[in-house]
């Protein structure tokens, strides 16, 4: 979809997303001290507003403006603080060696146009800082539930890490993430890979 269709799904009042930051951005930050922190594709916000929320500089960037216009009320009805960028990531370059967190959650695309944005947030990573990725797995497609459809903008753990030479990769492996479809317990498959800057 592209910015006008996801202006147009975010426009509604509630919310498309949790306002709980995702499991598995909470549980792989917890560890890492505070500093300047990059979300790339942070839709809503929930992850930018826990973050900020931890004593982090947050940098939430999204081509929906719409997206971190209900971003900017939550965090400012939280009292959290954060700079909402409104920037396609296909084309926008970040600040290289900048931050010591770059954030990437559920960001769907062309394997040309993600492995670009995986080489421009790896080069935003100060030195010692952490990359994450979390998103839909290929094997969700047939063995879990939910997400895109489309295998050809699914992750793996190895062409995310392929995509990321200049970093030590610490963690690549698929996760599983409870769901509730139709009221009914199911689990859906995602890619998460950590990586840091030396």
């Amino acid at each position: 979809m592209d910015a006008k269709a996801w202006d147009e799904r975010y426009a509604g009042t509630e919310l498309v997303w949790s306002a709980e930051p995702n499991r598995f951005v909470a549980a792989e930050t917890t560890d890492l001290k505070p500093g300047r922190a990059l979300d790339l594709a942070a839709g809503e916000g929930r992850n930018s507003i826990w973050l900020a929320k931890q004593g982090w500089q947050v940098t939430a960037v999204d081509f929906s403006a719409a997206a971190l216009a209900k971003g900017k009320l939550l965090a400012d009805a939280q009292g959290a603080t954060v700079d909402w960028l409104t920037a396609d990531l296909v084309t926008w370059t970040p600040e290289a060696e900048s931050y010591d967190l770059v954030l990437i959650a559920y960001l769907h695309l062309p394997e040309d146009e993600m492995r670009d944005v995986l080489t421009k947030a790896a080069a935003a990573l100060a030195p010692g800082g952490t990359l994450l990725l979390i998103g839909h797995d290929l094997t969700n497609l047939t063995e879990g539930t939910g997400g895109p459809q489309d295998p050809s903008i699914l992750h793996t753990p190895e062409t995310v890490a392929d995509a990321m030479p200049d970093l030590r990769i610490t963690r690549a492996e698929r996760v599983h993430r409870p769901v509730t479809v139709e009221g009914e317990p199911r689990e859906a498959i995602d890619t998460l890979v950590r990586a840091t800057r030396s």
